[in-house]
């Protein structure tokens, strides 16, 4: 039976992951520090869930590898469905932009993705990190996708208009439902498109321009929103791999 393994900072999809677990009779740890304590080291049937900073350090002490996102899949996703331009490059490059453009470390949350022009960009990181640089658009909806062997798991609206659904109980339409899962199914089914056997997959609806993914994210790190929490950790189980 798989042990779930979660960090020491509570959060609210933490809460839910754990009930899902407990639901599922998966054994649930939670750490006390930011250490993996002996006693934890050799489970059978380890599946992390947590922090970006924080989950490769924890992932090397259980003995497991985690599925990650690969830093240039915007930049290598065919353009009709991402419907902007996207090119990784490095900080420094960066830095010299004139124009505004939408900037974002690729995998991780170093520093806030946003709309910068050059001279903004936090000045505390090296020249050499990567980014990837957007043209900037404007998201009418964007929904988060738990993706397991190419097939939809479960999924949710989380923003419209740049506003998080939460208070509105990340509800979303039938007929929006309907165009998601249309544009998934065409995506998954795409060869042109690689992905990870488990792995989150944020699409939406650009203003003027149609449905695009907005990125992909490392599953065991991802927030969950408004999805099915045991179908989440369906997904988790697989981004989680023994050594």
């Amino acid at each position: 039976m798989p042990t779930l393994i979660l960090t020491p900072r509570h959060t609210d999809d933490s809460h839910i992951l754990w009930k899902a677990a407990a639901r599922l009779g998966w054994r649930v740890e939670r750490l006390a520090a930011w250490r993996v304590p002996p006693t934890l080291q050799s489970l059978p049937d380890p599946v992390l869930y947590g922090e970006a900073l924080f989950g490769p350090v924890l992932a090397e002490q259980l003995g497991l590898d985690l599925l990650n996102p690969a830093e240039d899949w915007l930049v290598r996703l065919p353009f009709d469905y991402r419907k902007r331009d996207i090119t990784l490059a490095t900080l420094g490059a960066a830095r010299l932009l004139a124009a505004p453009a939408f900037i974002k470390p690729p995998n991780d949350k170093s520093f806030p993705a946003a709309v910068y022009r050059g001279p903004e960009l936090p000045t505390e990181y090296d020249d050499t990190m990567p980014v990837l640089v957007s043209a900037v658009v404007t998201w009418e909806m964007e929904f988060r996708c738990f993706i397991l062997d190419r097939t939809l798991c479960t999924y949710s609206i989380y923003s419209r208009r740049g506003e998080l659904q939460r208070e509105a109980g990340f509800h979303s339409t039938p007929e929006e439902d309907a165009q998601l899962e249309a544009f998934m199914t065409r995506l998954l089914a795409d060869p042109a498109v690689d992905l990870p056997a488990a792995t989150v997959v944020d699409v939406g609806i650009i203003d003027g321009l149609g449905w695009a993914c907005v990125e992909q994210n490392a599953a065991w790190g991802a927030g969950v929103y408004g999805c099915d929490a045991e179908r989440v950790l369906a997904v988790l189980e697989r981004a989680s791999i023994k050594r």
